[in-house]
């Protein structure tokens, strides 16, 4: 009865609310295409690599997503191609998106490494609900879809990042066009509107010894709506071959949002993670997310798990190590 209630107040607030509404994940440092198109390409390799996460294990119809991009670069790694496919699950509530990303690749400066890149993405979302999994208090409730309603919406990204050996800062948003989209069809009644999201994000790698190097970041999120969350993270690379390290998740007012209640918890979660290199070409990593509200007295933690897989181009012999 407890969770019935949870999930009922879950999908409340993601049909009625203006909140943050993008699929999130906690290891988004280790591959940057999941927020920012013009990421794509950074790594100079065929980048293969998925995310499967399991929010608020314990909690039924919590959320579920899954993720798998690949990405490249071509025209002398001056451009940068990736597709991103991405599926995500809450209680009723389905999504599944596709989008293909473009970066422009610019050199800036003397340093090989030191670019600045302009990405477009441009792509499909179709969000669903199954009525069959909603139990509505008055029978005929004309506001229960009967069976499964899904909606097809257009939409674009795009984002600006620039990275060198030491550091990197990037600027993004998306639902650029399903915001909109979504307004025009009458049988979209169902469906929360999408919202642009931006992210700010940038970091820094700060080497401590031959074998210890030390990378803090973070990441600004805002949609116009919800509270602006921000992400802090701190890795530790041990001998280039494992991360270890974590998060602090809070929410941050940045300017004037008199529309929320004023009693919002401002915590979110703390995170520990750590990336392992199994072999030169096979990344594995595992994130675990605490909640720091009331939450975490229903709910066993969030559990994230990643794999990269890396195909070095032919006629290369070494690439210059990609640290974000």
């Amino acid at each position: 009865m407890k969770n019935g209630i949870i999930l009922f107040v879950l999908i409340v607030l993601s049909l009625t609310v203006k909140g943050q509404q993008d699929a999130q994940y906690s290891q988004y440092m280790f591959n940057g295409i999941y927020i920012n198109p013009a990421y794509a390409g950074y790594k100079e390799e065929l980048n293969l690599h998925s995310f499967y996460r399991n929010q608020w294990t314990g909690i039924k119809g919590a959320p579920k997503s899954m993720s798998l991009a690949v990405d490249a670069i071509a025209n002398s790694g001056n451009v940068g191609l990736a597709l991103q496919i991405a599926s995500d699950k809450l209680g009723a509530q389905s999504s599944l998106s596709a989008y293909a990303n473009y970066a422009y690749r610019l050199r800036i400066g003397n340093s090989e490494s030191s670019r600045l890149a302009l990405g477009v993405g441009a792509g499909m979302v179709q969000t669903g609900i199954d009525g069959n999994m909603l139990d509505p208090l008055d029978p005929g409730d004309n506001r229960i879809p009967i069976g499964k309603q899904t909606n097809l919406l257009p939409d674009a990204r795009a984002g600006v990042f620039y990275s060198n050996d030491r550091w990197y800062a990037g600027l993004s948003v998306d639902n650029l066009i399903a915001q909109y989209a979504v307004k025009q069809n009458n049988d979209a009644a169902y469906y929360p509107t999408p919202k642009a999201h931006y992210y700010l994000t940038g970091g820094v790698l700060l080497p401590i010894n031959e074998v210890v190097q030390l990378k803090p970041s973070f990441l600004l999120k805002d949609d116009r709506g919800g509270p602006t969350s921000l992400d802090i993270n701190a890795f530790v690379l041990l001998a280039d071959k494992i991360w270890l390290g974590g998060s602090y998740r809070t929410a941050v007012k940045l300017y004037d949002k008199s529309y929320l209640q004023n009693d919002l918890d401002m915590k979110n979660s703390i995170v520990a993670m750590t990336e392992i290199y199994a072999s030169p070409r096979l990344r594995l990593g595992y994130a675990f997310d605490y909640s720091l509200s009331q939450l975490s007295g229903y709910s066993g933690g969030t559990h994230e798990i990643s794999v990269g897989f890396y195909i070095k181009p032919k006629n290369v012999r070494m690439l210059t190590p990609r640290y974000f």
